[in-house]
């Protein structure tokens, strides 16, 4: 029956990578993957693990420690979920009021070389507060209108989506991946900042420098394909400033929250969230603003524009590993591992290689499940820093890429022929200097 649950996953797993060739969410694969795997180990009676490391047996009272088995773990993926609902709440009301309009109208400049410098200090450090895929919507957004040649424009997209990979890696709150390790209380908001700042800098930094060399950004947008410049003042609603203040201090007070009281992150986002919900319900967008009209900026229609294809996606695969973690197929895994490849780091690169093929949430689920090391332990921040960076390698190897592709249908051969080297150069870089930093600091 071991067999049967690990050939579920396999299959599922590959049917999400085809995802786009097979036209199929890959939400679907994800749900019936977790729902066979659970159902594969109830009806073989196979042992199981517990939270607690206690192996359950067919004859120790199965079925009575089965269920106490899967709800710990729906209840550490629905803490992940939360915190990723409130957060993409917090970032769609701040959108709704036009916040973002008030940083991205300020950029001028016709010259492609300050243009990417722009665009990819500001995706670094905007994912790092909001998160990659955030970020990513908001610059392709803006790329839009300041970029209105697409053949010119998917270059700034996509090394934009690198910066935003790179800038989330140290955040706890900047990808799902350092999320899902922060709230496993794996790495730590002082810990991940500390190691990875400056790596992640790196990382970002190669690319664009060596971009700014290239052809694709020789001389200056030409004017003739830029479209007249319509201004937006940083007050086209009353309520733009007032939104990004709020929504921006919501997000970075929850590792504050989470640091003062203990509580986990969950909660500190629900704070934020019902914070950010009040402003919006009695701030006034317009001159003439009526309740008609009060919809429009409500966040009931935030959360109409939340992806919870997504939400249900991670619910899924977070689950699927789950059931693997529970055989202790994950711990035999990472024994393997250790056997065959001695040096940790390199297994390490490989997961970040990986990552650009294989989404980098179950990856780094996985890890999570193989590995028990100390909270802020090198490897975990190793992990990080490349399974955040690593899916920038392929446009369908992060949340941000894929957005990116979706929104700018970005064709997967190019990026593959003019980015990955890119992406790849600056993922070694980052890499390297970790290692370096890492073996000086400690």
């Amino acid at each position: 029956m071991l067999i049967g649950v690990i050939a579920c996953f396999v299959i599922g797993y590959i049917v999400i990578v085809l995802e786009h060739p097979l036209r199929l969410d890959k939400t679907v694969p994800a749900l019936l993957m977790a729902a066979f795997c659970w159902a594969i180990i109830a009806l073989g009676h196979m042992d199981i693990i517990d939270h607690h490391g206690h192996h359950i047996e067919e004859g120790m009272a199965y079925k009575k420690w089965l269920s106490p088995i899967l709800l710990h773990h729906i209840g550490k993926t629905a803490e992940i979920l939360v915190f990723l609902i409130g957060a993409m709440t917090i970032v769609e009301l701040v959108d709704l009021h036009r916040g973002f309009s008030v940083i991205t109208s300020k950029i001028k400049t016709t010259s492609k070389k300050k243009m990417l410098m722009a665009i990819c200090i500001l995706a670094f450090f905007l994912s790092a507060t909001l998160d990659n895929l955030a970020a990513t919507i908001v610059l392709v957004s803006l790329l839009r209108r300041l970029v209105p040649n697409k053949s010119e424009r998917i270059w700034f997209v996509s090394l934009a989506v690198i910066a935003a990979n790179a800038g989330g890696a140290w955040s706890p709150i900047g990808d799902v991946t350092t999320t899902m390790l922060w709230i496993g209380e794996k790495v730590s908001t002082l810990g991940l900042i500390i190691n990875l700042v400056l790596p992640s800098i790196v990382c970002m930094l190669v690319p664009m420098v060596i971009a700014m060399n290239m052809k694709a950004f020789k001389g200056n947008i030409s004017a003739s394909l830029r479209e007249p410049e319509k201004e937006i003042s940083d007050d086209d609603l009353l309520s733009s400033k007032t939104m990004l203040g709020v929504g921006i201090a919501a997000l970075v007070f929850v590792p504050v929250f989470k640091s003062m009281t203990g509580l986990p992150p969950y909660v500190g986002m629900m704070l934020g969230l019902g914070f950010v919900w009040l402003v919006s319900e009695y701030i006034h967008p317009e001159e003439d603003f009526d309740e008609e009209r009060k919809h429009l900026y409500s966040a009931h229609t935030a959360l109409s524009r939340i992806e919870m294809s997504s939400i249900l996606f991670f619910l899924g695969i977070l689950m699927a590993v789950a059931s693997l973690e529970s055989l202790g197929t994950l711990n035999d895994l990472a024994q393997y591992l250790n056997d065959t490849i001695p040096n940790q780091d390199l297994v390490v690169l490989l997961l970040g290689v990986f990552s650009a093929i294989i989404d980098n949430v179950p990856l780094v689920a996985a890890s999570m499940g193989m590995y028990d090391f100390v909270t802020d332990h090198k490897m975990w921040h190793f992990i990080a820093y490349s399974a955040g960076t690593g899916g920038s390698m392929l446009i369908i190897g992060s949340a941000a890429g894929v957005a990116a592709m979706g929104m700018e249908r970005i064709d997967f051969i190019w990026y593959l022929k003019n980015i990955t080297w890119l992406a790849f150069a600056g993922f070694l870089a980052g890499a390297g200097v970790f290692l370096l930093l890492y073996s000086v600091v400690h």
